[in-house]
């Protein structure tokens, strides 16, 4: 019985000759977790930017992780290369204040934004024609800032408003492979990391005053399925 199942998943993982060839479409499936690697200089004053003067200079803004269901559309121009689109859903993250221990604004959450980051990137894929495909590639982002709008809940500047200020371009690297299984399909794992940054910006008055250059930068990290055409 154990010899049998053994087989049968052997014949289901045997590569089909020419996996991938000019023309090729693939479409992929993943679920992938969104893990902001964030540089923040909230509590520092630099060049006028910050608020360095009421807040402790290691403070922060933190943007938390989230897991989203993600498509992407692959396009083979030859079998090693190939154009990928990744239309992610919208991804929800939390923001927050974190490190001012001595300020008067304090550690709090200030609420949620929401990132729209189509991604186009052109791969090279060493082993087309093998089940097992590894890949890297480059390519550029542009993300659309949604549900921008922030504010400060507690503290000295509780009520205040804040907002992401402006959407991003930025580059992308990838890397990830492909296990090519019979009738097209495949299975696929996947990481990214994308430069995306924006302007912080704080309600003074009848203006609005930029506190912080904020770049958020995640690790995008996916595993899922695909079928190719």
């Amino acid at each position: 019985m154990h010899k049998k199942i053994l087989v049968s998943l052997l014949a289901l993982l045997t590569p089909v000759a020419a996996m991938a060839e000019a023309g090729d479409w693939v479409v992929r499936a993943r679920a992938v977790n969104v893990s902001p690697n964030e540089d923040s200089k909230l509590g520092r004053t630099v060049n006028g930017i910050g608020l360095g003067n009421i807040m402790s200079s290691g403070a922060k803004l933190e943007v938390d992780s989230n897991i989203i269901p993600e498509l992407d559309i692959s396009y083979y121009f030859t079998k090693h290369i190939a154009a990928e689109l990744i239309l992610a859903l919208g991804t929800r993250h939390d923001v927050s204040v974190h490190g001012d221990s001595a300020g008067v604004i304090g550690n709090q959450k200030l609420g949620s934004v929401n990132l729209l980051p189509p991604t186009l990137t052109v791969q090279w894929h060493f082993r087309p024609d093998q089940t097992f495909d590894p890949y890297v590639g480059a390519g550029l982002n542009y993300t659309a800032m949604l549900d921008r709008n922030l504010q400060f809940s507690s503290g000295a500047t509780e009520g205040t408003k804040i907002k992401i200020d402006r959407d991003s371009v930025g580059a992308a690297l990838q890397a990830g492979f492909d296990i090519n299984l019979e009738g097209g399909w495949l299975i696929n794992a996947d990481v990214k990391y994308l430069w995306i940054d924006t302007d912080v910006k704080m309600r003074n008055g009848n203006q609005w005053t930029k506190i912080d250059s904020l770049d958020i930068n995640p690790w995008v990290v996916g595993i899922g399925f695909g079928k190719k055409f």
